[in-house]
């Protein structure tokens, strides 16, 4: 199987477990890498025979705007489980990174993979 990937979207949302951390947005970075067979695309050269990648952007965007998660663990699962039920995917591997969580670190993050 071949893999569609989108790296480092960034954007904002209210995420954490603090009572501050509720009351402003944060800027995260969600990376997904799909399982999916572009053979059809590959012949047809037809963005209606492949996984259209902008589509899941905008889903990811939307849902990750409109989420209030606590834990990125829970928003990487909400994100895992929207393509896997609104894409012809098979696979997927979802990260989420929150920067500035913990001095001293670029960022801290989850790596999950559904299939």
């Amino acid at each position: 199987m071949d893999k569609i990937f989108i790296k480092d979207l960034e954007i904002e949302t209210v995420i954490g477990i603090y009572e501050w951390e509720r009351e402003v947005r944060q800027l995260i970075s969600v990376s997904v890498e799909m399982t999916v067979d572009t053979k059809k695309a590959a012949r047809s050269d037809k963005i209606e025979d492949s996984l259209d990648y902008k589509k899941v952007c905008k889903r990811i965007t939307s849902l990750t705007k409109q989420s209030k998660s606590k834990l990125i663990e829970n928003l990487a699962h909400k994100v895992a489980e929207t393509i896997l039920s609104e894409f012809s995917v098979s696979n997927v591997v979802v990260t989420v990174e929150k920067s500035g969580a913990l001095r001293g670190s670029k960022s801290v993050g989850v790596v999950i993979e559904r299939p």
